[in-house]
């Protein structure tokens, strides 16, 4: 199972609009993913489900992860790196069996002109420590809110060939 990662909690999000994106786009090629948002998680995650505990809450999020073979995180740049709450998501997930010999796809973002890659330099390290296998590929999607058109979709050719490239080869992952 594949799981897509909007590594955000911000509403409205372009990082969303990618994350339904790359989810429209790896269905037609056959492949079946489910999305999950940062904005799903519940309110009480930092006092509730850190350290061991469990929120009723939070276990239908945890078993979605459980399930998941590949997960497809897409990070928005914050500060110079990734969301805070991404790392309190991958924190209060069960360690080691959520990611541990599993695989992923990750693909930076920003409004600036970087598409966070030190954001996904960091992430990186994060991704070797729980043994979650990450695939090469990692694409750099810059200026976001110049890539993305009315209906959510990418349209600049070189961000299309490169983000189909990562789909196709994250599918044979």
């Amino acid at each position: 199972m594949i799981t897509i990662i909007s590594g955000t909690n911000r509403p409205g999000s372009s990082t969303l609009k990618l994350a339904k994106y790359y989810q429209k786009q790896l269905q037609q090629k056959g492949g079946e993913a489910g999305l999950l948002s940062l904005s799903q998680l519940p309110a009480s995650l930092i006092t509730s489900d850190l350290y061991g505990k469990r929120s009723d809450e939070f276990l239908p999020l945890q078993d979605i992860v459980t399930q998941t073979d590949k997960f497809l995180f897409l990070i928005p740049e914050y500060n110079g790196s990734f969301p805070g709450v991404l790392k309190v998501f991958i924190d209060a997930c069960s360690f080691p069996e959520s990611f541990y010999e599993k695989k992923a796809a990750l693909v930076g973002l920003s409004s600036g002109k970087y598409g966070n890659i030190r954001g996904i330099d960091h992430f990186t390290g994060i991704c070797n420590y729980v043994h979650l296998h990450v695939l090469p590929l990692k694409i750099h999607i810059a200026a976001i809110n110049k890539e993305l058109d009315a209906d959510g979709n990418l349209f600049n050719k070189d961000t299309v060939q490169f983000t189909n490239e990562q789909i196709d080869k994250f599918i044979a992952f």
